[in-house]
Protein backbone atom coordinates (compact mmCIF):
# COMPACT_ATOMS: atom_id res chain seq x y z
CA UNK A 1 0.00 0.00 0.00
CA UNK A 2 3.02 2.75 0.91
CA UNK A 3 4.59 1.66 -3.19
CA UNK A 4 1.60 3.34 -4.49
CA UNK A 5 1.78 6.24 -2.45
CA UNK A 6 5.49 6.66 -2.88
CA UNK A 7 4.84 5.76 -6.64
CA UNK A 8 2.06 8.87 -7.05
CA UNK A 9 4.32 11.42 -5.14
CA UNK A 10 7.50 10.75 -7.03
CA UNK A 11 6.32 9.62 -10.45
CA UNK A 12 6.46 6.32 -12.69
CA UNK A 13 8.97 4.41 -10.50
CA UNK A 14 9.03 0.33 -11.99
CA UNK A 15 7.79 -1.78 -9.58
CA UNK A 16 7.33 -5.22 -10.50
CA UNK A 17 9.26 -6.51 -7.79
CA UNK A 18 8.03 -7.34 -4.04
CA UNK A 19 10.39 -8.47 -1.17
CA UNK A 20 8.99 -9.90 1.78
CA UNK A 21 12.11 -9.99 4.45
CA UNK A 22 11.97 -12.57 7.03
CA UNK A 23 9.05 -14.91 6.62
CA UNK A 24 9.05 -17.44 9.17
CA UNK A 25 9.12 -21.68 7.97
CA UNK A 26 9.40 -23.59 10.96
CA UNK A 27 11.34 -26.72 11.05
CA UNK A 28 8.74 -29.49 10.88
CA UNK A 29 9.45 -33.07 13.05
CA UNK A 30 9.53 -36.57 12.17
CA UNK A 31 5.43 -36.00 12.23
CA UNK A 32 5.03 -33.02 10.38
CA UNK A 33 4.36 -31.06 13.15
CA UNK A 34 6.01 -27.45 13.75
CA UNK A 35 8.80 -28.51 15.97
CA UNK A 36 8.75 -24.87 17.69
CA UNK A 37 5.79 -23.15 19.48
CA UNK A 38 6.67 -19.62 18.85
CA UNK A 39 7.99 -20.31 15.12
CA UNK A 40 4.68 -21.80 14.43
CA UNK A 41 3.08 -19.00 15.94
CA UNK A 42 4.61 -16.31 13.90
CA UNK A 43 4.29 -18.10 10.60
CA UNK A 44 0.55 -18.47 11.69
CA UNK A 45 0.68 -14.64 12.36
CA UNK A 46 2.49 -13.74 9.31
CA UNK A 47 -0.01 -15.83 7.12
CA UNK A 48 -2.67 -13.14 7.10
CA UNK A 49 -0.04 -10.55 5.61
CA UNK A 50 1.42 -13.01 3.68
CA UNK A 51 -2.31 -13.57 1.69
CA UNK A 52 -2.74 -9.86 1.91
CA UNK A 53 0.61 -9.18 -0.12
CA UNK A 54 -0.55 -11.66 -2.72
CA UNK A 55 -3.79 -10.26 -3.14
CA UNK A 56 -2.77 -7.09 -3.83
CA UNK A 57 0.30 -7.72 -5.93
CA UNK A 58 -1.18 -10.81 -7.50
CA UNK A 59 0.21 -9.32 -10.66
CA UNK A 60 3.59 -8.71 -9.27
CA UNK A 61 7.11 -11.10 -8.74
CA UNK A 62 6.70 -11.50 -5.27
CA UNK A 63 9.96 -13.24 -3.41
CA UNK A 64 9.80 -14.57 0.37
CA UNK A 65 12.89 -14.53 1.73
CA UNK A 66 13.14 -16.47 5.12
CA UNK A 67 14.40 -15.26 8.19
CA UNK A 68 17.35 -16.46 8.90
CA UNK A 69 18.58 -18.08 12.18
CA UNK A 70 21.91 -16.62 12.29
CA UNK A 71 22.62 -13.18 10.64
CA UNK A 72 23.80 -12.97 6.85
CA UNK A 73 27.03 -10.87 6.59
CA UNK A 74 30.01 -11.00 4.37
CA UNK A 75 30.17 -10.83 0.86
CA UNK A 76 29.96 -15.19 0.39
CA UNK A 77 26.99 -14.59 2.36
CA UNK A 78 25.61 -11.94 0.85
CA UNK A 79 25.47 -13.40 -2.38
CA UNK A 80 24.26 -16.91 -2.08
CA UNK A 81 21.27 -15.20 -0.06
CA UNK A 82 21.46 -12.57 -2.10
CA UNK A 83 20.53 -15.04 -5.45
CA UNK A 84 17.59 -15.97 -2.99
CA UNK A 85 15.73 -12.93 -4.74
CA UNK A 86 16.32 -14.50 -8.32
CA UNK A 87 15.93 -17.88 -7.48
CA UNK A 88 14.00 -18.67 -4.26
CA UNK A 89 14.41 -21.96 -2.17
CA UNK A 90 12.01 -24.19 -1.93
CA UNK A 91 10.86 -23.87 1.95
CA UNK A 92 8.44 -26.75 1.67
CA UNK A 93 11.79 -28.99 0.94
CA UNK A 94 14.43 -27.03 2.77
CA UNK A 95 14.48 -25.72 6.50
CA UNK A 96 16.75 -22.51 7.37
CA UNK A 97 19.12 -24.76 8.70
CA UNK A 98 19.78 -26.18 5.54
CA UNK A 99 19.91 -22.67 3.83
CA UNK A 100 22.79 -21.73 6.51
CA UNK A 101 24.57 -24.93 6.02
CA UNK A 102 24.59 -23.54 1.69
CA UNK A 103 25.65 -20.10 2.66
Amino acid sequence: EQSSGINAEYGDIDTHNVVVNQVVYPDKDKEGCTACGLCGARARMQTKYLDQINDLYEDFHVVKMPQMPCEVKGVQMLRKFGGYLQSPPDMSKNSVHDLVKDL
